[in-house]
């Protein structure tokens, strides 16, 4: 180590619903106190159980239409801005795509800098990135910021001073790993996880020390049940998920050392159970040919001890994935009853297009339902054995080329954080409406190089108004799965939502507008259009009694690859320059921060 110094939640935490745990201080106490502050936004998805919600009601319905622009920030990067910057105490930390740079500034004075944290870094790493070089936001624990470099290196820099306190090395970008997700603090362990899956990476889940960087220890996605970590008592409620041996029964040969299954998405944690939840990725290459088996334990959902790593339950979504639905998006945790009795449960929209729900204690699957009609990869998922019924008309076989396939392999959903709203028992989601075709080849494995072995074309799906549209915010009733409104855009909506009390749904839209929505029925209350396109999540604090929201903005991101490294073949960015050949015409590079208030 390097070192340099189905149903809801209805329980009245906090009195409003809206936190994600009650006040007992589980976790680090700086960071515990942060998240039960109201207006703070100490966790890039809003708290431990992953909501994505605030109490704040200041602005509202009735007053949004008045809501300016505040302030704003330039990071000085114009690659894709992901993710949402944090806010403890009157301090906010803000973050960039590669080279990852990291701002902090006083609430008081937001136009003058406190300090900032430029690391060095080979501009050879960018080349290993696949899908933008982007930067999905910070941690906060122990009176530090934890950041991350694409380099593989994870630091702890104190939140005072900007000074490093501690800087490990987690992965290595000559074999094609590198660093894009929000690390995430819980009690005294940093979760990280690697990117590269495109690149034959071994996917893990990696913890280390909060206060000293040590790592703790580390679970893979594929290989032996040790390396795995799976307990004594694994899947022991759901056996017919899979419980032993299969991380290297389930590949042929030695496939799953070079498997994927990594995570580079987003982490929940329950501090009652002491499980935090994740998905392991795509399996490596995209060519189903060229790995025969079910490929566990990729594409799965995990529960793991935060202390241990030890693996209680993991369900894996779509066995044998053929399609690149990489299985890493946000788990959003609530309480609700069910058949009688209140359930610690977990919902998830997968890419594949599946809007799940399960005991978040034991696994047991209780809701799957298709998020949008367009889904025929599947005909449906059964309940009973979590499996999915696949329709052979969509596979992705050699020899043949797949068309109109839906999902495309960007998923109906993708890496955006959606928002909770507990009260009305609604999940708000952004959603791609994307469609492929796709056609296999085969390739060998070169450490370091993409590993992919497919060429795909992306349209819009079928559904849309006009046939054109290619993403929608849906509100969804986690009691039934089922969706109660849809409002269509013409581009993906990548970046997720933000529910606030005030009953306004915030998104930011691939062409640059930041959106506020009424929660009951998806109308458009108010808009704003910001420098560049906007592919990261909005929150929301508030400062000396008043309320603010804050989006990044930024155009990138997969879709965005075309823009930004200036592509024309449709094929290219993995199929996205085609889908997204008209974001040119409405938006263009940027990198920074847009702040409102009334």
């Amino acid at each position: 180590m390097k070192k340099s110094s189905s149903r809801v939640l209805l329980g009245a935490l906090l009195g409003g619903l809206f936190a994600s745990v009650s006040s007992v201080a589980w976790a680090d106490a700086d960071l515990d106190k942060a998240v039960n502050t109201a207006g703070a936004w100490p966790i890039a998805t809003g708290g431990y159980y992953s909501q994505h919600n605030s109490p704040l009601a200041q602005i509202n319905k009735s007053n949004v239409k008045n809501v300016k622009a505040a302030w704003s920030f330039s990071t000085g990067v114009l690659n894709g801005h992901e993710g949402a910057p944090l806010v403890i105490g009157d301090m906010m930390y803000i973050h960039s795509a590669f080279p990852n740079n990291t701002y902090a500034l006083n609430l008081n004075d937001p136009g003058k800098i406190v300090w900032q944290h430029k690391p060095k870094q080979d501009a050879s790493t960018k080349a290993v990135m696949c899908c933008d070089v982007v930067d999905r936001g910070l941690a906060y624990g122990a009176g530090q910021i934890v950041k991350k470099q694409a380099n593989g290196h994870l630091l702890a820099l104190d939140a005072k001073s900007g000074k490093i306190n501690w800087e490990v090395e987690v992965c290595d970008p000559k074999v094609g790993q590198t660093l894009t997700q929000a690390p995430f603090v819980a009690k005294d362990t940093v979760l990280m996880g690697c990117s590269g899956a495109e690149l034959g990476v071994r996917g893990a889940v990696n913890a280390y020390d909060l206060k000293t960087g040590e790592l703790k220890w580390r679970a893979f996605a594929t290989g032996s049940d040790e390396s795995i970590r799976l307990s004594k008592d694994f899947n022991k409620d759901n056996p017919h998920y899979g419980q032993f041996g299969l991380g290297l029964k389930t590949w042929e040969g030695d496939a799953w050392k070079i498997g994927g299954g990594t995570n580079w998405g987003w982490y929940a944690y329950d501090p009652k159970l002491n499980l935090f939840y994740y998905g392991s990725g795509n399996p490596a290459p995209w060519n189903e040919t060229m790995r025969p088996g079910d490929n566990k334990w990729t594409m799965t959902i995990w529960g793991r001890d935060l202390d241990t790593g030890m693996a209680k339950w993991g369900y894996q979504k779509t066995p044998h994935d053929e399609w690149d639905f990489a299985g890493v998006n946000q788990m959003v945790l609530t309480d609700q009853p069910v058949n009688g009795k209140m359930t610690p449960l977990l919902s998830h929209i997968d890419r594949n297009g599946i809007l799940y729900t399960l005991n978040r204690e034991n696994g047991n699957l209780v809701v799957a339902e298709k998020v949008d009609p367009a889904v025929n990869v599947f005909k449906k998922v059964d309940l009973k054995t979590g499996t999915p019924v696949r329709d052979p008309e969509f596979a992705t076989r050699m020899d043949h080329k797949g068309t109109n396939i839906c999902p495309s392999a960007m998923g109906f959903h993708n890496q955006g954080v959606d928002s909770y709203d507990p009260e009305s028992r609604t999940l708000y989601a952004g959603l791609n409406h994307i469609c492929m075709d796709w056609e296999p080849f085969m390739l060998p494995y070169r450490a370091g190089q993409f590993f992919v072995g497919a060429t795909l074309a992306m349209y819009p799906g079928p559904n849309g108004p006009t046939k054109k549209e290619m993403g929608q915010i849906r509100a969804f009733d986690l009691t039934t799965g089922k969706a109660k409104w849809t409002k269509w855009e013409k581009f993906a909506a990548w970046g997720g939502t933000l529910y606030t009390k005030g009953g306004l749904v915030w998104y930011a839209t691939l062409d640059g507008y930041l959106k506020a929505l009424d929660n009951k029925d998806g109308k458009e209350l108010w808009n704003f259009k910001m420098p560049s396109g906007g592919i990261g999540s909005p929150m929301t604090y508030s400062f000396k009694g008043k309320q603010y929201v804050g989006s990044m903005y930024g155009v990138g991101g997969w879709p965005g690859v075309g823009l930004v490294f200036d592509l024309t073949d449709p094929s290219a960015g993995l199929g996205a320059v085609g889908a997204f050949k008209e974001l040119q015409n409405h938006t263009q590079m940027g990198g920074g921060l847009m702040v409102f208030s009334l």
